[in-house]
């Protein structure tokens, strides 16, 4: 099976007076379709810096990062963030939940950006109020909300276009214990069903939930 995510000699730098300070040096890595990984390490290690690249929300790095076959790292911006659209749905630490919005409508959000018709997108929208038990949330807004259940909306908004490819970036970080289980659980069934996550984690029982935990230290690749 071809990987889904193919990364070869990536580096993420800054350039300061003093020369270039890297984040992240010589990554090499590959996630095969239907993979639930997991990257670990220290505060600084250059993890959110590596979801965020294969997220294609940071376009500044060298190297080559190939997605379904397809050379991001050759990609005009336009191209590159069709790609996002068509393949990824992202999940943060802070919900990032539009606040003027209920939560009916933040739902519908990332499907209107599709171009999907209005009737389709009604019927999307009720069944992910359905299949993540928010229904009677749908009209509430995020600060109605607790922390949990902004956390399924994020969860839900991240995954209603059918993306192939979910990158969590500490989902459970600002959670109650119970709350982060739930997460994680909600997690494990789409990974069951096919979908490929990667998640940033301090976490060692979250990373549990995965098949699979890369090691980042000082931006390198330490264990895989």
């Amino acid at each position: 099976m071809e990987p889904l995510i193919r990364l070869r000699d990536v580096e993420r730098f800054f350039e300061t007076s003093h020369g270039r300070t890297y984040v992240l040096r010589r990554i090499n890595l590959e996630i095969r379709p239907g993979e639930f990984v997991s990257v670990m390490g220290p505060s600084g290690a250059g993890k959110s810096t590596l979801l965020h690249l294969l997220g294609m929300l940071d376009n500044a790095w060298k190297g080559e990062y190939f997605l379904d076959g397809q050379p991001v790292h050759q990609l005009k911006r336009k191209h590159r963030n069709e790609l996002h659209k068509q393949y990824i749905g992202f999940v943060f630490q802070s919900y990032h939940l539009l606040d003027d919005l209920t939560v009916y409508e933040n739902l519908d959000l990332p499907l209107s950006y599709k171009g999907i018709p209005r009737k389709e997108r009604q019927g999307l929208v009720c069944d992910a109020l359905d299949r993540f038990h928010i229904v009677g949330k749908r009209d509430l807004y995020p600060n109605q909300l607790s922390g949990g259940q902004q956390q399924l909306v994020a969860v839900a908004r991240a995954v209603i276009t059918g993306p192939r490819l979910i990158l969590a970036d500490e989902p459970t970080g600002n959670l109650h214990t119970s709350q982060g289980r739930e997460i994680m659980d909600l997690f494990k069934m789409l990974n069951d069903e096919g979908t490929t996550i990667l998640q940033v984690t301090h976490s060692e029982a979250n990373a549990a939930y995965g098949d699979r935990v890369v090691n980042l230290l000082d931006g390198w690749i330490v264990d895989d």
